[in-house]
């Protein structure tokens, strides 16, 4: 009898662990929809939009992955500059804020302050935005990882408003990004786009021409997180916020009048200058062998519009087009070295 009480307690404590540790595995790690539901003063939240965001109490709920509905308190705050503060969007972007014992043993499990991507004109906008994570995530592990979340609202505040189910999806924190890459934040000293490592900015400015995206800067840490580990030596530059490049196309998106430019689909290089175009061609490489994969992304999803999957393959075909034509591709990547041009331009909205 001995054998078979020592059996239960074996079967006992895999299911625990199945339960408990089992769900863990996959916040970042499933292209599954996560169903959450929020549950608080949303009145209240969504007019915080201005000065210094103030956190509000909420609490949460979702199914685990024995599909048990956990509930877990949460606080939540706006976020953002752009999105929050300008009164342009439908909803302001969110940040979830737990306690990390209340989410132990949870698929949450180690997660402290996670950023909601909500819909500012339209879910298709927050699809387009997700894809470009994931655009990123094929060429290098030193980007956010993401995940599309069903987001259901219940609005307890004194006239509760009925909400609609919205698309939108969480980004990996900076730590947990920094932790994955065996890497450390940096705090905001001013550092030169030259002191990244080379072949991390070249692959990361090249992505930003890609995506026709100008809104970042190293210097001010515009939309750019800097990782370093004490091997590298050199910090590493981790991008995020797509919403004003040209693959995404929001309608609220323009590019700083400094640039000269008139639409964020006009590509524009924001890297430094370099006059040898040599120090190109690995990361002009990297690219093309992941054309099939990046073009797959668009061309396979069901999510997606087939006129946008249409002309964002077109606006891809143009990419490479440059990359594969040594002129055009010395003519783009070497705009920043031009005396009269606006590649090193400092945009006074960035300080």
């Amino acid at each position: 009898m001995r054998w078979i009480k020592g059996l239960c307690t074996l079967i006992a404590f895999v299911v625990w662990t199945h339960h408990c540790l089992g769900q863990n595995k996959g916040l970042f790690e499933s292209d599954e929809i996560l169903e959450i539901s929020l549950k608080g003063d949303f009145n209240k939240l969504f007019r915080n939009t201005t000065g210094e965001p103030q956190y509000f109490d909420f609490s949460m709920r979702y199914a685990d992955s024995l599909g048990n509905q956990i509930i877990k308190p949460v606080r939540v705050r706006t976020r953002g500059h752009f999105r929050r503060e300008m009164k342009i969007c439908n909803y302001p972007p969110l940040l979830l804020n737990f306690l990390k014992e209340d989410v132990e043993n949870t698929i949450f499990q180690s997660q402290d302050k996670l950023k909601l991507v909500m819909p500012c004109k339209g879910e298709n906008y927050v699809l387009k935005e997700f894809f470009v994570y994931k655009l990123y995530n094929l060429l290098t592990p030193y980007s956010f990882k993401v995940r599309l979340v069903r987001l259901t609202m219940q609005d307890e505040s004194e006239k509760p408003k009925e909400f609609d189910p919205l698309l939108v999806f969480i980004i990996e924190e900076e730590e947990q990004m920094a932790q994955r890459n065996q890497m450390t934040s940096l705090d905001k000293d001013l550092i030169h786009p030259e002191k990244i490592e080379p072949n991390n900015f070249h692959r990361m400015a090249v992505f930003q021409f890609l995506i026709g995206n100008t809104d970042w800067s190293i210097q001010y840490r515009q939309n750019i997180k800097l990782i370093r580990s004490p091997e590298m030596g050199n910090p590493v530059a981790v991008p995020y916020d797509f919403d004003h490049s040209g693959i995404v196309r929001a309608p609220y998106a323009l590019p700083a009048a400094e640039l000269l430019l008139s639409s964020v689909t006009d590509r524009r290089y924001r890297g430094y200058c370099v006059e040898d175009m040599q120090h190109f061609e690995k990361t002009f490489s990297e690219f093309i062998s992941q054309k099939e994969a990046l073009y797959s992304l668009y061309v396979e999803s069901m999510m997606l519009d087939k006129n946008y999957v249409k002309s964002t393959i077109k606006f891809l075909d143009d990419f490479y087009a440059i990359i594969h034509n040594p002129k055009k591709s010395k003519d783009e990547f070497q705009y920043p070295c031009l005396a009269d041009g606006t590649g090193n331009i400092i945009i006074k909205g960035l300080k």
